[in-house]
């Protein structure tokens, strides 16, 4: 693991921290699995942002929109 992997996850751990362990697992396994489609994620949530969008809005509207996708990663 890369230490900027080792920070992401430390980070994103912090950010989960009211999510159950084996869950916070689960979230940080399919990030590690799919590392371009969350950093493209990502990109759409900034951009939705700086376009004046809260960001939780922005998040769900990101998510809504690679649904399919995220579907497929989950098994689902």
């Amino acid at each position: 693991m890369s230490i900027g992997n080792f920070f992401m996850k430390q980070l994103l751990k912090s950010k989960m921290k009211d999510i159950p362990e084996s869950e916070q697992e689960k979230i940080l396994a399919l990030l590690e699995k799919n590392p371009e489609f969350f950093t493209k994620l990502a990109e759409k949530v900034q951009s939705k942002v700086k376009n004046g969008q809260d960001q939780t809005s922005a998040v769900m509207e990101a998510i809504n929109e690679n649904k399919e996708e995220l579907q497929k990663m989950l098994g689902n």
